[in-house]
């Protein structure tokens, strides 16, 4: 979260005044259409407990700052992707408990799972803001007071952040190989449907709500590429590292680098004119 703030800067919240329709766009995308459609996909196909919790958790956290690489090289709407992921992560700390709870309580079975592991707003959001919180502020105010050195530190933060993802990722399958060999294909196509309805979700949304093709593109990789290193920190942290959530946090944290990656290569061969 440190490395993402490095490359926050107030012009990116001033952007709001001139991208009204584009910003409800996104998000409205990520904070509403995601994790009804995933509350749908789990009354749909309905998982055990800790697979749907795993859902849930991922469609509450913010997007991934590697949705900005994507959308540039999808010819997506570069900046508001960049606004996006600045104001999903600020207010992360905040939305991202609140979210999950709320959505988590439409569905009985899983409100129940919650109550057992006594669960609270208030822990959760104040561990969110040590989290989430403190870095942001902490990164935002290096760009903003030695902006050199926040421009030589956030290539190597990025790196190091990418490390520490595939290091939980490496982690959680380890000690939950058993698990990830009996359920690898349920895992993998849960995890494949659920980020496809919210890649093509959020183009749907874009595209009804009459924006341009660019932010249709922006949209749909802000909503597709969630922070998924954040929800098995989460995991590790208040559900005991649940063997359930926690892989599908990992393999969505594989697979959405793979999708968005996918999408971007699609849409990037196609002039942005051309497309509906």
């Amino acid at each position: 979260m440190f490395g993402v703030a490095l490359a926050i800067k107030p012009e990116h919240f001033y952007q709001l005044r001139h991208q009204k329709k584009a910003l409800f766009t996104g998000l409205a995308s990520q904070y509403i259409l995601l994790p009804s459609v995933t509350v749908l996909l789990i009354m749909l196909i309905k998982p055990s407990p800790g697979i749907a919790l795993g859902m849930l958790l991922v469609a509450a956290c913010p997007g991934g700052n590697v949705s900005n690489f994507f959308t540039m090289l999808a010819r997506g709407n570069v900046a508001l992707s960049v606004t996006l992921t600045a104001i999903t992560s600020l207010l992360a700390f905040i939305i991202t408990p609140a979210s999950f709870l709320f959505w988590a309580s439409l569905l009985p079975g899983i409100s129940g799972q919650l109550n057992e592991l006594q669960i609270s707003f208030v822990d959760l959001l104040l561990n969110m803001m040590g989290i989430l919180l403190l870095p942001l502020i902490a990164g935002m105010a290096v760009n903003y007071w030695f902006p050199h050195a926040a421009e030589k530190i956030a290539k190597p933060a990025r790196i190091l952040s990418i490390l520490i993802l595939i290091s939980f990722i490496l982690v959680t399958l380890y000690f939950n190989a058993q698990a990830f060999r009996d359920y690898i294909l349920l895992i993998f196509w849960i995890v494949m449907l659920h980020n496809g309805l919210a890649l093509f979700g959020g183009y749907g949304l874009s595209y009804l709500l009459g924006n341009r093709q660019d932010i249709h593109r922006c949209v749909a990789i802000e909503t597709g590429i969630q922070n998924s290193g954040l929800a098995l920190v989460l995991i590790f942290t208040f559900f005991n590292g649940n063997g359930y959530m926690a892989l599908i946090a990992a393999w969505w944290g594989v697979w959405h680098l793979v999708s968005g990656f996918a999408f971007a290569y699609a849409f990037q061969r196609k002039p942005v004119q051309q497309i509906a």
